[in-house]
């Protein structure tokens, strides 16, 4: 039987008019795919300085103009994009990104296209997330060097149960824990349609799985080029709040959303891969099967890390998630098995070389995934090309160390607040260098703005400590 959701002939003669095949075979190939696919509307979509995902919505017949010439929008109104004098920016669709979006009626189906941000002259914006990665990765593939990187992003289902008017508050939809799961349980099939809804967009996750915390769940990515990953995980976002929106759940990425539970993180597994597909992390002759090269990576992080925290942990909320306690790293050192370490450098098995990779652990999902890739990035290029040396690892439990033991091993600890993150990023030439003066400027300017506010405010614990006792 023919589909009900088939359009009018003359319709579809209106659309074949309209679809101007450029001679380009990638685009005219993405183009009768969209038509085949009966997408009726397609979404734009890039991030701000924050991350925030933004979109403009087209009818499918002007994607062939878009991808043409691009699409004009007004940069001004865009966090840390353009001022209000030169405020014209132009979309350029990146067509390796194209994904028919699930749900909705068949009728309106819907697409999206992530973009790359230019000014009017044609020239990448310098102040687009999506460029300064680029950018970076332009660096490491001067030096013959391909940028993997395998996110891990933890997050809480919350019920929609608001108190105190309006407010929501944090209330758990579950009280199972780590790997817990049974056939009854609401987010195991909430995971598997976050997980087919991914599929259904192009990408593929590693594994998901239930988190320490009650309500907190762990999906990974899949390994992949840095810039493939930093949108695989906005399109992640984006996913689970859908999902869990239908299910009548609120999610939330929020790093420590519940007092006394865990935190959560966007672990990121890393590597450098050469022209020939090869691991150069990895040396079977190198200490510990680590190659000098990821030695002077995992080096160069260790040295930016105060200063990377403001980017990978780049929010109030970010630094009562780093805390001792709940496996969340304070002390910048590495280790193999040591989870309270900053960098772990997982074992591998006989045969799996090619997975050697170093594993940092202070990222939250409140990051711009594209910023935060890459200042890493930046930090490990640096180390590699001053060869930092990489002190030995350190398995004991740091938590237990008194101040005195670390001082004298030479462990620092990441800053403490926000307002001590950018106090170090303004001190760090290399990761300010990685984000261009226009995002240093954007991103920094935010945030001061974040912690002035937060400053300020007078909190529950405040009354609750005070009001009555002083």
């Amino acid at each position: 039987m023919e589909s009900t959701t088939r359009m009018h002939p003359s319709e579809e003669n209106r659309l074949a008019a309209e679809f101007v095949l450029p001679e380009d075979p990638q685009r005219r190939r993405l183009l009768e795919r969209v038509r085949t696919d009966e997408v009726r509307f397609v979404h734009l979509q890039f991030t701000d300085i924050l991350g925030t995902p933004k979109s403009v919505t087209i009818p499918a017949a002007r994607l062939g103009e878009a991808i043409e010439a691009g699409l004009w929008f007004d940069g001004s109104s865009v966090e840390g994009f353009a001022r209000i004098q030169e405020s014209d920016m132009v979309l350029h669709p990146d067509l390796r990104t194209y994904g028919v979006l699930p749900g909705g009626p068949p009728e309106l189906l819907q697409a999206r296209l992530i973009c790359d941000v230019a000014t009017p002259t044609g020239e990448p914006f310098p102040g687009a997330p999506r460029q300064v990665l680029r950018r970076m990765l332009a660096a490491a593939t001067e030096l013959g060097f391909l940028f993997n990187a395998g996110p891990e992003i933890e997050f809480f289902l919350f019920r929609k149960t608001a108190g105190d008017g309006a407010r929501l508050r944090p209330v758990p939809h579950d009280v199972v824990g780590y790997f817990d799961f049974s056939p009854q349980d609401l987010a195991a099939k909430v995971r598997g349609e976050i997980m087919h809804t991914l599929e259904q967009l192009g990408m593929q996750a590693e594994s998901a799985h239930h988190e320490v915390a009650q309500g907190q769940h762990e999906i990974d990515i899949r390994y992949s080029d840095a810039l493939s990953a930093a949108d695989n995980v906005m399109t992640l976002r984006q996913a689970v709040k859908a999902v869990a929106a239908a299910h009548d759940l609120y999610a939330t990425f929020m790093p420590k959303p519940i007092f006394g539970a865990a935190g959560s993180g966007m672990h990121v597994h890393q590597s450098f891969f050469d022209g020939e597909a090869r691991n150069v992390f990895f040396d079977p002759n190198g200490a510990q099967g680590l190659s000098t090269l990821a030695q002077h990576f995992i080096a160069g992080q260790l040295a930016h890390a105060r200063a990377l925290a403001a980017v990978v942990a780049p929010t109030v909320n970010s630094y009562k998630r780093l805390t001792p306690g709940f496996e969340a790293p304070v002390h910048i050192c590495w280790a193999h098995i040591n989870r309270s370490a900053l960098i772990r450098v997982p074992k591998t098995s006989p045969g799996r070389q090619q997975s050697t990779r170093a594993e940092l652990r202070c990222p939250d999902s409140s990051a711009n995934p594209y910023l935060a890739f890459a200042v890493m990035l930046a930090a490990g290029l640096d180390g590699i090309r001053r060869e930092l040396p990489l002190a030995p690892p350190v398995e004991e439990d740091i938590y237990s160390w008194d101040a005195q033991r670390r001082a004298e091993c030479g462990i620092a600890s990441l800053p403490g607040t926000l307002e001590e993150a950018l106090q170090a990023l303004a001190q760090d030439a290399v990761v300010r260098e990685a984000l261009g003066e226009h995002a240093y400027e954007a991103f920094t300017r935010a945030k001061r703005a974040e912690w002035d506010e937060y400053r300020v405010q007078v909190s529950d614990w405040e009354l609750e400590r005070y009001l009555e006792t002083l």
